[in-house]
């Protein structure tokens, strides 16, 4: 299969590798990162072990035919841009998959492209981006994709089959929706808090008081993802993201990341699209607003 992935970073870069072993994979990342890989090749330690040269460009323009497989891995708030610019290469069969952060892309991507050419997926593997050229892969997990409709198309047979051949443990949902929201409940949890104390995940649980905190955020994400009709148990929620930060107790958020590195973090696409939605539906955000706040007080 002849795929390109659009923002090799953490995620992206590992995932391009370990499909490069039987697929044509072409990487679309920035210029130290392209540079470092050119001149050497792309290291990936950790619980992955890989060191290859994988073609990667700084842009779509000199990709001559469309892929078949066009994976988003972005961070949210690019997606819309980033789609803009890679349309020249998106065909008519070319399938669209959003593997992001957030609760915006697919609406992102549907401003661009046709929401039928698009799937969706989440992922719980780790991974963090030390330096240019290098991808540690800090923790093994599963990955999930699906339709948007939530039927067991050939199409995402076929893709999952070609994730699962590569080593990446894929399963399919038909649910799709509902797997992006538990992972926007538990990164909404996670991530904002491990920002504002600048910690590693397991932090937050070592601490009775942040503990606390991450219990009154999963819950009020819940209610509101409730509200949108999604019939979450909090209970589970709450079971879910402990489960999460117990497996990534080592690892640094990629809101956290981003921050460090003086970027731009996905807050509004997480917390804060969780908060209007609450706006919406009239139910309390109290919690999510604050953490969207104190982030971005501290970004500014």
């Amino acid at each position: 299969m002849n795929i390109v992935v659009l923002g090799a970073g953490a995620i992206g870069s590992l995932f391009g590798a370990l499909l490069s072993k039987k697929n044509n994979v072409m990487l679309i990342g920035r210029a130290p990162h392209v540079n470092a890989i050119r001149k050497g090749s792309l290291k990936i330690e950790g619980k992955t072990q890989f060191n290859k040269k994988v073609p990667i460009m700084l842009s779509v323009n000199d990709i001559k035919n469309p892929p078949d497989l066009l994976i988003i891995t972005v961070k949210s708030y690019d997606t819309e841009d980033a789609l803009k610019k890679a349309r020249k290469i998106i065909g008519s069969n070319t399938t669209i998959l959003s593997f992001q952060n957030g609760l915006d892309n697919i609406d992102e991507i549907g401003k661009i492209v046709d929401r039928k050419q698009t799937i969706a997926g989440v992922t719980t593997h780790g991974s963090i981006f030390p330096e240019p050229g290098l991808i540690r892969h800090t923790g093994k997990g599963k990955t999930v994709f699906g339709e948007l409709d939530g039927k067991k198309t050939e199409r995402i047979k076929n893709i999952v089959n070609i994730f699962n051949e590569a080593g990446i443990e894929t399963t399919i949902s038909k649910n799709i929706v509902k797997e992006i929201w538990i992972k926007a409940i538990v990164n909404s949890s996670i991530n904002p808090l491990t920002t504002i104390f600048q910690c590693k995940n397991g932090y937050l649980l070592e601490n009775p008081i942040l503990e606390k905190i991450v219990e009154k955020v999963c819950e009020e994400s819940t209610n509101i993802a409730n509200a949108e009709g999604l019939n979450l148990s909090f209970e589970d929620m709450f079971q879910k993201t402990r489960e999460v930060i117990e497996d990534t107790s080592e690892n640094y958020s990629s809101m956290l990341q981003s921050f460090k590195k003086g970027k731009k973090t996905e807050i509004e696409s997480i917390n804060g699209k969780i908060i209007d939605i609450g706006k919406i539906r009239g139910v309390d955000t109290l919690m999510n607003s604050i953490l969207a706040y104190l982030v971005n007080f501290m970004a500014d």
